[in-house]
C-alpha cells in the first residue's frame, strides 16, 4: 500500500483488528520512509443495487452519500460514529438481501428514516421533512406529533 504523505510504495502494518461483526478489517500502517501513521479499511466488493430516482435515471449506490445524509441530519448531535456506522451496515445489509439489481430512491429514504427514528427523533425530524418535502405547516406538526408519543 502507497503512503498517503510521501507516496513511497513500502509501508508496514502495525496493528490489524477485525470489526465486531467481523464486516472489515481495520490496519494500522506506518510508512518505512517517513515514518507516518495511517489506517485502511478493507471491506469484501460486494455489488450493491443501482438506485432509481424520482425521475427515473439510475446512479450507483454510494456509501459516502448515505453517510453524509446522516451527517447532515445528526449536526449536533449525541450519536457516536460508531452508531451511525451500524445503522449504515444495517441500511446495505438490506439492500443487499433485497436481491435486487435497482431499488427506488424513496425505499431507500424509508430504510434511512427509520434508522434515524432508532438513532434520535431530533435528527429523524429534520430528514423527514426535506425528505417528504412538506408543502403544509399541518403535515409537519402530525410527523413532530407522532415522534412525540
Amino acid at each position: 500500500m502507497k503512503c498517503p504523505f510521501c507516496s513511497h510504495p513500502e509501508t508496514q502494518v502495525v496493528e490489524t483488528r477485525e470489526s465486531e461483526g467481523g464486516d472489515y478489517v481495520r490496519r494500522r500502517r506506518r510508512c518505512t520512509a517517513c515514518e507516518k501513521r495511517f489506517t485502511t479499511y478493507e471491506r469484501p466488493e460486494v455489488n450493491f443495487p443501482a438506485i432509481v430516482k424520482k425521475d427515473g435515471r439510475r446512479v450507483e449506490y454510494r456509501r459516502d452519500k448515505l453517510e453524509g445524509s446522516f451527517h447532515i441530519a445528526l449536526r449536533k448531535r449525541p450519536v457516536s460514529t460508531e452508531q451511525v456506522d451500524a445503522a449504515i451496515e444495517r441500511i446495505e445489509e438490506r439492500l443487499l438481501q433485497l436481491g435486487q439489481r435497482e431499488v427506488l430512491s424513496n425505499r431507500l429514504g424509508e430504510m434511512v428514516m427509520l434508522e434515524l427514528q432508532k438513532l434520535d427523533k431530533v435528527a429523524y425530524v429534520r430528514y423527514a421533512s426535506v425528505y417528504r418535502s412538506f408543502e403544509h405547516i399541518d403535515e409537519f406538526k402530525a410527523l413532530v406529533d407522532k415522534v412525540g408519543e
